[in-house]
């Protein structure tokens, strides 16, 4: 039994540690999800990852985001979120990507992945991915919005298709229904999203956000993860 996991072990069982040590994980987005997705693999065993998030953090992302601090302000969030895992785990492999995943982005995975991480914001990216990971059979679990709310009581995970209330879920249900996906595992809210004032100096109007909905969610996201992948 391996000190650093022997709490874990307790719970999941040597067997148990042994898939997540071997599991392979691609997350896209490492935001106010995918930060604390990746914080709850990376320290329940999982030591492979692909990380992919084009960005730079700013001093915005301070109040939600796992890998923000006026320490990292300016620095590309896989390169810190690369060191972070290494900090926690030495042993692990991190493959990271600093880009934009689009359609016409070259393949970032192979059918080694034993799981992908949808945390990405763009509906285009997000509905992409997932066709991607459809059509080589990888698991994935995709996150609808998690702005404007104020109730991380009320995520759950289910299909795309039981999904009510979510600006975003709406949206993908009618985009995958068109391109002929069946299901798709998803973390949602039921709670109504918080209307906020109009700001008229923005073209586009930006979420608002607080510490402990997001982080909440990716942990959620985590959780389930694991327990698929030692199922």
């Amino acid at each position: 039994m391996v000190e650093q996991f022997s709490r874990t072990e307790l719970l999941i069982g040597e067997e148990g540690i042994i898939k997540l040590n071997k599991a392979k994980v691609a997350i896209f987005g490492l935001g106010g999800v995918g930060s604390y997705v990746l914080e709850g693999l990376v320290r329940a065993g999982v030591e492979n990852f692909i990380l992919v998030d084009n960005d730079l953090i700013s001093e915005s992302n301070i109040n939600r985001q796992l890998l923000a601090t006026h320490k990292t302000i300016n620095k590309a969030k896989v390169e810190v979120a690369k060191e972070r895992v290494l900090e926690i785990n030495p042993k692990a492999n991190v493959e990271i990507h600093k880009e934009f995943f689009l359609p016409e982005t070259k393949p970032l995975f192979d059918k080694d992945v034993s799981y992908i991480v949808d945390a990405i914001d763009t509906v285009t990216a997000k509905i992409e991915l997932i066709m991607r990971a459809n059509k080589m059979n990888i698991p994935i679990i995709s996150c609808m919005g998690t702005g404007n709310k104020l109730d991380p009581t009320r995520f759950e995970i289910t299909d795309i298709y039981r999904t009510s209330v979510c600006p975003l879920a709406k949206v993908m249900r009618k985009e995958l229904k068109d391109r002929g996906i069946k299901k798709l595992k998803v973390l949602y809210s039921k709670e109504e999203p918080i209307k906020l004032p109009k700001d008229e100096k923005q073209e586009k109007q930006v979420p608002g956000s607080i510490a402990y909905v997001p982080s909440v969610a990716g942990l959620i996201i985590a959780g389930e993860v694991i327990k698929d992948i030692i199922k």
